[in-house]
Order: C-alpha cells, then structure tokens, then sequence
C-alpha cells in the first residue's frame, strides 16, 4: 500500500526542471560573486571588472521575459556593489562588501534549497 502516491504528490518535469535549473543558477552565481569579489582585489581590475558585468545587467534588463529583467537587476546590482566595494570612501565600501558577501551567501543558500527541492522530488518520480 505504501508503494501507491496519490497524483498531485508526483512533481511534474516541468518543476522538476525548474529546480533543477534555479540550483545551478543561483549557485554559479553565488560562486560568481565570491570569485569576483576575491579576483577585484587590484582597484583597477575591480572597477573594471564592475563596469563589465554591470553593463552585462543592463542589457538583461531590455528582454520582454520577466525572468530575465530579474535576473538582469541582480547581475546589475552586483557590478554597481563591485564597483562600491573598490571606491575608498569610507562609509560605502566596507558596506557594500559585506552586501556583497551576504548576496553570495544568499544565493548559494538558493541554489541549495532548489537542489533540495530538485532531488526531493526526482525521489518521488523513481
């Protein structure tokens, strides 16, 4: 009796892929973040480097797909903290390291959870 689910318990591969593709995003993009904030330890290279991905956002934000002006806000939010974070002004840049870091933390902790989803639910469907 144990082996019989009711339907709505079977995740759909619709969702399965969804998962699956959101825990691989959110955790290269998390590692992205760290490895941007570690390899920007030169000033120079840090705003260049900013400036770059910072443009790489904007022209994520001219797609018509909602998803995609999402994700283009968050590419662009990282580069303006990159560039902050190389500035030496006093007040912003210890700020927007630590935004820097905790925006890291938080999608690699996104990239998790939609790991989890993901095999929780490849579990149910085998």
């Amino acid at each position: 009796m144990g082996d019989i689910m009711k339907r709505n318990d079977i995740p759909s591969s619709k969702s399965l892929t969804k998962h699956g593709v959101a825990a691989v995003g959110y955790t290269a993009a998390g590692v992205f973040l760290i490895l941007l904030g570690a390899i920007s330890s030169i000033p120079i290279v840090g705003i260049i480097a900013g400036g770059v991905v910072t443009v790489f956002g904007l022209t994520s934000l001219t797609s018509k797909d909602p998803a995609d002006k999402r994700a283009g806000l968050i590419i662009t939010s990282a580069g303006i903290l990159t560039i902050l974070s190389k500035i030496p002004i006093p007040v912003i840049q210890p700020f927007s390291k630590v935004l820097l870091g905790i925006s890291a933390f938080g999608l690699i902790a996104l990239g998790v959870i939609n790991a989890v989803k993901f095999f929780r639910g490849l579990k149910k469907r085998s």
